[in-house]
């Protein structure tokens, strides 16, 4: 089973990011999918998150109408669109498939972890 991140970068603030999540190994389409993220000297937190049909959902209120999740299921990939960062949003990105169909914020239902994509929003 596999999950690979990819699309991590350093931008300026204002400007945007599309991650990728390129998985295998296992049936996409009966799984959750989601990313998480941890800043420097901060917890892992969870940001979003797509059921098997969708739609997705956000979680932390600060990326709410700028993050935008969704998933190709013939593909067996999922996107992060992010848009307007800021440098609160800098940070390891980590794509993540859930135990089951089932969305959380909480890093205990993620089963498997990718290995991160950085992510700098500097000027």
């Amino acid at each position: 089973l596999q999950v690979v991140e990819s699309g991590g970068g350093l931008v300026q603030p204002g400007e945007s990011l599309r991650l990728s999540c390129a998985t295998s190994g296992f049936t996409f389409a009966e799984y959750a999918i989601g990313w998480f993220r941890q800043a420097p000297g901060k917890e892992r937190e969870g940001v979003s998150c797509v059921s098997a049909k969708g739609p997705g959902t956000t979680f932390p209120v600060s990326v709410k109408g700028r993050f935008t999740i969704s998933r190709d299921n013939a593909k067996n990939m999922v996107f992060l669109q992010m848009d307007n960062l800021n440098p609160e949003d800098t940070g390891i990105y980590y794509c993540v498939r859930y135990v089951s169909n089932f969305c959380s914020q909480y890093s205990n239902w993620a089963a498997y972890w990718g290995q991160g994509t950085q992510v700098t929003v500097s000027s």
